[in-house]
């Protein structure tokens, strides 16, 4: 899953080709910046050529009309780049901020585990910040600046190879200069970008967890803890910032050197008349506008270079594959019954024993299987293949007859709902959250989606009714009614596969029983798979798996189960859980 570590030089020609799906206007651009650039070198002839002409007591009207007209093409050129690139700029930041969120979005589960939400937001953010400063910065000014330089060497030379030389040498310098300190300061630039990203997944992590952190009196901790992240990331930053502070230093006494020696040639130049005064002024004007090309190149140069790690940054999140990768002629699952077979299916998390391993059976479309066993045999696995989370190592599952590897990953999604421990919900209405499950769904059909969960009183005791705004995660809810929402979700997708996730955990007595009620309507004419610690929730099962260390030990009814006197039992006896009464007779677990 992860990709290839990028060169700057990659990452740079990258985001450049970005701007490739507007290449006309972009090209437009480019030739408006080059003659922009050509309008500021032979301002400096013109200029030089007036003053010759007013000092010889010649006609100098024709000369300034040219320059008046050639001042005016440059400030509409520049008018028209200055405008179109910001918008330009800014279409494609909001591109790339597209991209980025729909590769993150598609990514596993693992993925934002490890790199942390706060981190992989930072990383969109700062990466589509640093493109759009990167494409404005060349279009607008860097470009035309650079086309400066290339095209005042040779005007310079033509006029007076001894001045130029002087000009030639402050270009070497600066150039030399500016190799030196990205050199001294390209690795430690990527170390501040590493700490940045701790700064960030740090603040994402706390901010995620408040409510822990007060109910624990952790503020003064977390806050102790946050100041050595930021004072690693100022150890980190300071040698870079005195580099290139030291590179601002000795390109502005180069720049006063050049300047003096410009003008100290020029004149016993003239003493010798060996360059009109003209002359001199053009050189000048030379030297000033390649010191402030020079600095502005260099500028560019100190933040390119700053901004390269979070550069590779975002394109490596871009180029990081997704846990499955679907085949090219996957077909889409249409019109499913919902029977699923698991046939030897085996996968291991990397070199280690933990996993599931040679899992076979099969459930008959309706019937509602539950998965029980220690926390870390393989339940919660189990059902991440059958959603195709994860790619089986060996084995197949299969809905309905179709290997679920050659349909699309969407379709098979499409065909399963879910109902998690963690509800899972939006900062929005509670009809947008319960149109998760089906975006377009009618009103009258979201109101029945939430009576049938048992929502539907509540949520007309709130402000606004389905228009309540239920905060981050859900926080303005009860855990009750934030699983309500989650039902009632599952219910208005009509999947004819459900998987329930824990959903009754961690709720009371008299709650749960309104969520199971809601379930039971939920489950009706489902396949319907069941993971949960509490036994009461499996009871009445059509069949009971018994998972340990990733393998099926026990299969059956609970009354055989406990019957047998295995785990099951065990874990029925250590929860104080009775059988369960009053309930229509099992099918036999083989035929399930």
């Amino acid at each position: 899953m992860t990709p290839t570590r990028l060169t700057t030089f990659d990452a740079y020609k990258r985001s450049i080709l970005l701007l490739r799906t507007e290449k006309a206007l972009t090209t437009v651009l480019v030739l408006a910046g080059i003659a922009i650039a050509g309008v500021q070198v032979y301002e400096q002839v013109l200029f030089g050529w007036v003053v010759d002409a007013l000092s010889k007591g010649d006609g100098a009207y024709p000369i300034i009309g040219v320059w008046a007209g050639l001042g005016l093409f440059g400030i509409v050129a520049s008018v028209i780049v200055a405008v179109a690139s910001d918008r330009l700029a800014h279409r494609h930041r909001l591109n790339a901020m597209g991209l980025a969120f729909e590769r993150a979005i598609t990514l596993p589960i693992s993925f934002h585990a490890t790199k942390g939400s706060g981190a992989v937001v930072r990383t969109i953010l700062s990466g589509t910040d640093q493109l759009f400063w990167l494409w404005l910065s060349f279009l607008r000014e860097q470009l035309s600046a650079l086309v400066s330089i290339l095209m005042l060497v040779p005007t310079a030379l033509s006029m007076d190879v001894r001045m130029a030389s002087i000009l030639a040498i402050l270009a070497i310098v600066y150039l030399a200069l500016n190799i030196l300190v990205v050199r001294r300061t390209s690795a430690g630039q990527a170390a501040v970008e590493q700490y940045q990203s701790d700064v960030f997944g740090r603040v994402g992590d706390v901010l995620g967890n408040v409510t822990i952190v007060q109910s624990f009196t952790r503020l003064g901790f977390e806050m102790d803890a946050m100041r050595s992240v930021m004072k690693n990331l100022l150890t980190a930053q300071y040698p870079v910032l005195t580099w290139w502070g030291l590179l601002t230093v000795l390109t502005r006494a180069a720049a006063t050197v050049t300047m003096v020696a410009v003008f100290a040639v020029g004149a016993g130049l003239t003493q010798r008349g060996e360059i009109s005064v003209g002359g001199i002024v053009s050189f000048v004007g030379f030297a000033a506008l390649l010191i402030g090309k020079l600095d502005q190149l260099s500028g560019f140069v100190v933040r390119t270079y700053q901004a390269a790690p979070t550069l590779r940054t975002y394109f490596e999140l871009l180029d990081t594959q997704e846990g499955v990768i679907e085949k090219p002629n996957a077909v889409a699952i249409g019109n499913v019954d919902g029977r699923v077979v698991f046939e030897n299916v085996s996968y291991r998390y990397g070199p280690g024993s933990q996993g599931v391993f040679d899992l076979n059976f099969e459930v008959a479309k309706g019937r509602t299987v539950a998965l029980v066993g220690p926390t870390g045999s393989g339940k919660t696995t189990t059902l991440s293949l059958l959603q195709r989370f994860r790619e089986p190592e060996a084995g197949s599952i299969y809905i309905d007859g179709i290997n679920i590897a050659d349909a699309t990953m969407a379709s098979v999604r499409h065909c399963i709902g879910v109902v998690f421990q963690d509800a899972g919900l939006f900062n929005r209405t509670i009809a947008e959250n319960i149109r998760v499950g089906k975006p377009d769904a009618t009103d009258d059909e979201v109101h029945r989606a939430a009576r049938l969960a048992e929502a539907y009183g509540f949520i007309m005791r709130k402000p606004g009714g389905f228009n309540f705004v239920i905060g981050e995660r859900g926080m303005s809810l009860s855990g009750g009614e934030r699983q309500r929402l989650a039902i009632a979700r599952a219910i208005l997708k009509d999947s004819p596969i459900l998987i329930l996730d824990e959903a009754t955990s961690a709720l009371d007595a008299e709650t749960e029983g309104r969520i199971k009620r809601a379930l039971d309507a939920l489950r009706q004419g489902r396949t319907t798979f069941i993971i949960a610690h509490r036994l009461s929730t499996v009871a009445d099962a059509d069949v009971i798996l018994v998972l340990e260390e990733g393998r099926i030990i026990e299969r059956g009814t609970f009354r055989e189960l406990v019957a047998k006197g295995g785990l099951f039992a065990r874990l029925v006896a250590e929860g104080g859980f009775t059988e369960p009464t009053a309930r229509e007779e099992h099918v036999p677990a083989a035929s399930v």
